[in-house]
Formats: structure tokens, sequence, C-alpha cells
């Protein structure tokens, strides 16, 4: 069932000065909803990534229990191998150093997409005032 209500005076208003969607403009909103959609799909990303360093970390601090003479189990790819104590620390290291750097390139990817929605969002805004919904 259709509602119906009454439109405001601003509404009747902005109806009457509609603006025509030029050729560039439909582009601008495209490029929008694709970077809004690449946003989404980093933030996922970055999520997984900070989870696998939270875990890499607590798995750091578990091994600074053991002892220097423990062999641990230490996952490569889909196998476990038994390695000294102070090996696997290096390789944890390097993999937490890895994922660290991961994250970084991630953040600074997200940072580049919202500065480039931010000034399209400015851009669609000025040319079409209050007709244009582009809030994330």
């Amino acid at each position: 069932m259709l509602s119906r209500r009454m439109l405001t005076k601003e509404e009747e208003d902005a109806v009457g000065d509609e603006v025509e969607v030029r050729r560039e403009d439909q582009d601008k909103i495209n490029k929008f909803s694709r970077l809004h959609q690449h946003e989404l799909t980093i933030q996922e990303e970055l999520k997984a990534k900070n989870k696998e360093k939270e875990e890499l970390d607590d798995i750091t601090t578990e091994l600074e229990l053991a002892d220097e003479e423990d062999v641990v189990p230490y996952k490569i790819g889909d196998a476990f191998f038994h390695l000294q104590l102070p090996q696997a620390q290096e390789l944890l290291g390097a993999s937490t150093a890895k994922v660290e750097e991961e994250i970084e390139e991630l953040e600074n990817k997200l940072g580049s997409i919202r500065e480039e929605m931010t000034q399209l969002k400015v851009e669609l805004y000025a040319r079409f005032g209050r007709t244009i919904n582009l809030e994330t």
C-alpha cells in the first residue's frame, strides 16, 4: 500500500528547480558509487587484517611464556612444522610485520578513496543541492 504525504514547501520548490543531469554528472555519480563499493570492500579486508594481527599478537604473548628450549608447532601454509622457539618467534615477527605493512597500505587506500569521495560529494551537492543523496 502506497502512503501519500504532502510535500513541504521546500520540497515543492526543489521539484520546480530540477537540474538537468548531464553526462559528466552521471559519470561522477557512477564514480562515487564505485568508490563507495570499493571502500566497503577495503573496510572488510582491513577488518580481517586487524583480526589476523590481533591473533598474531596473542600468539606472540603466548610464546613469551614458553621455555627457550621448547619445540613449538608453527603453521606454514596448510602444514605444521616443529620449530625451536627462537626460530618460531622470528618467523612470527616477520609475519606480524608483513600484516602491519598490509594494514597500513589498506588504510592509505581507504584514506585516498574517502578524499576522492568527499571531493565528488562537494561537486555533486554544489550542482544538485538537496535533490541528491550521497550519504553512505
